[in-house]
């Protein structure tokens, strides 16, 4: 899953939430130097991805992007799956989209001494651009899917995903959506286990 489906997913604990959000830069056994709440929020983020990975209903998803876009389709998959977190907010939380992103870049910046430097060096362009809210339009995908093309050096064509977005939509967003409901069960649970393992 990719940056708003990670956040969500974290529940209301804050430092939980900066865990998950910064969990791909921590490697390996690197999570046990963190606090509690830290070391939660990675372990969550590799629960998440690892359950979405194995996910036969995403891999319904992936598979129609294979042929074109090869090793690639899982990230585009991702970043489409969070834009119908995004347009479908409503239907997950009360608290309207612009306000729960808002909170989250203020709740960034207020503990920047812990984010490691490639997130420092991010944020300004997630935050300036709102990222976070712009997924919820295709225009928004759009961008995300080009900026992601130009770190492959345009190998990847990701920006051309947007055509199969606009062709498959309504496939794209009953698979999200039905396993969506599934990932927020696991996680939910993952959450609980972590919570009570780390007393």
């Amino acid at each position: 899953m990719n940056y708003l489906a990670h956040i969500y997913l974290s529940g209301d604990n804050n430092l939980v939430t900066i865990g998950n959000f910064i969990a791909d830069g921590i490697k390996g056994s690197d999570y046990k130097k963190f606090s509690k709440d830290l070391k939660i929020g990675i372990l969550l983020h590799r629960h998440i991805d690892t359950f979405t990975d194995a996910h036969k209903t995403v891999r319904m998803s992936t598979r129609r992007l294979h042929e074109k876009y090869g090793h690639y389709s899982g990230v585009i998959v991702d970043i489409l799956y969070d834009h119908f977190l995004a347009k479908n907010w409503k239907n997950y939380s009360k608290i309207p989209l612009d306000e729960y992103v808002d909170t989250f870049y203020d709740l960034l910046e207020e503990h920047l001494e812990i984010l490691p430097q490639p997130i420092k060096h991010m944020m300004p362009y997630m935050i300036n651009g709102n990222w976070l809210l712009s997924y919820a339009s295709i225009e928004g995908i759009q961008k995300v899917l080009e900026g992601m093309n130009r770190r492959t050096k345009n190998r990847s064509q990701m920006n051309l995903a947007i055509n199969e977005l606009q062709e498959f939509y309504d496939e794209f967003e009953s698979e999200f959506t039905s396993f969506f409901n599934e990932l927020i069960e696991s996680s939910n649970k993952k959450l609980s286990e972590l919570n009570l393992k780390f007393v």
